[in-house]
């Protein structure tokens, strides 16, 4: 370590050269804007499948109709876009490994957590514009938030923890792919299972009796549920279990759980990963 390194203060180093990676990334996403455009309108055309295609056919158990669905979805929604943003940074990761920015970066006298650590910021600044768009989108189809403005506040950054702790989740499974194309499978395969058999869109009442403790434990589901509650919207068929009865709190475990699991493994996987690909 040169002595100019030395001197530098460990904190500010770290913050300095991840808001530095950030920016790279960020404009990275002003450059190709097709990519922002696609990642804000995939969560509105589900919006929009669910809340007028499927909707009608789906019963919450009460007289609320599409409407009482459309409140329950959207939460829902919020869940599972913030899932999907996982292989965005896998992809993104991998990329840059594979074209020796990695290396380059490694190279500089950087601190070891910021070219990670700005990537993952950046996502978190795309996450939070694509639940805007997706707030803007529920609202339009008749979403409203009926609990309190703390409580509304709390649900965002709740969804906001989830997000920056799966980018970690995220990083680390694309530090260990061979290439772009695996990694954009090996982001999404163990999201689909996670996702649909969750509430995001049916309440787990509903599911086989066989699926049901998986889903009332399924990290998604927990954050639907800790949404919808703090959001103040429709909650069918309410059960007993802990998950169901404490969802706000398991939420914020299962987010600040995966952040302090995945982030050091992160960090670990981009110091031993070598130019070949492998960590």
């Amino acid at each position: 370590m040169s002595t100019t390194e030395q001197q530098r203060p460990v904190l500010g180093w770290l913050v300095s050269d991840t808001m530095a990676v950030a920016k790279r990334h960020v404009l990275k996403i002003t450059r190709i804007p097709e990519s922002l455009f696609f990642a804000l309108i995939q969560p509105v055309m589900f919006v929009l499948l669910f809340a007028f295609v499927f909707g009608g056919a789906i019963n919450l158990g009460s007289d609320g109709g599409p409407q009482a669905y459309r409140e329950f979805l959207i939460p829902g929604i919020f869940a599972q876009t913030v899932m999907f943003a996982v292989a965005s940074i896998t992809v993104g990761i991998t990329d840059d490994a594979n074209r020796g920015i990695m290396d380059r970066f490694r190279s500089l006298p950087m601190h070891p957590g910021a070219v990670l650590g700005g990537h993952t910021l950046a996502s978190l600044i795309e996450s939070s514009l694509v639940i805007v768009m997706l707030s803007i989108t529920g609202l339009a189809v008749g979403w409203r938030i009926r609990g309190g403005l703390t409580d509304a506040v709390l649900a965002y950054l709740l969804l906001l923890l989830f997000a920056y702790a799966l980018s970690w989740v995220g990083a680390w499974i694309g530090l260990h792919m061979p290439s772009p194309e695996v990694a954009g499978t090996a982001g999404l395969a163990w999201i689909f299972p996670l996702t649909f058999a969750s509430s995001v869109f049916t309440p787990i009442a509903t599911m086989p009796s066989w699926l049901q403790g998986f889903a009332q434990w399924n990290p998604v589901s927990c954050l639907a549920l800790a949404t919808r509650e703090l959001f103040g919207n429709p909650i069918p068929f309410p059960g007993e279990s802990f998950p169901e009865q404490h969802p706000v709190a398991l939420s914020f475990g299962y987010g600040f759980l995966l952040l302090a699991i995945f982030a050091p493994l992160a960090v670990r996987a981009f110091k031993t990963r070598n130019s070949g690909g492998k960590a």
